[in-house]
């Protein structure tokens, strides 16, 4: 599934891509905002999902507005919330990593829950 730069801040974008069968989140960014790394680890645990961010560096004049400079930072998340890779805030970066995706289909929290099953469904209604 994709998550568009801003969409990390909300819960249910990522939780409805999981539901959907999502195993990856791709998140390509232009983040400037600081807490969306670790966000995305918390995305990645509420859905046993991957997630792989990647984001600008730099600054970026705006004629006038308010200069925006990105975070970098763009990283690779496990489903249960291991940081694979981090970049730095400034540099640009390139990485290969071998991941699973089954290891995202598992939605065992322990023998007894299960993630996406023990939802209670009629709450999600509006």
């Amino acid at each position: 599934g994709v998550l568009v730069c801003f969409d990390w801040f909300y819960p249910e974008a990522a939780r409805t891509l999981a539901v959907k069968g999502a195993d990856i989140l791709c998140h390509p960014s232009n983040l400037v905002l600081p807490h969306c790394p670790d966000a995305m680890v918390t995305r990645c645990l509420e859905n046993r999902v991957f997630s792989i961010t990647a984001n600008r560096i730099g600054s970026e004049e705006r004629g006038g507005k308010e200069r925006l400079t990105y975070i970098g930072s763009s990283e690779v998340v496990t489903p249960r919330g291991h940081i694979l890779h981090r970049a730095p805030r400034d540099q640009e970066d390139l990485v290969i990593l071998d991941i699973d995706p089954a290891e995202a289909r598992n939605k065992s929290l322990n023998p007894y829950n299960d993630l996406l099953r023990d939802r209670r469904r009629a709450l999600y209604e509006l």
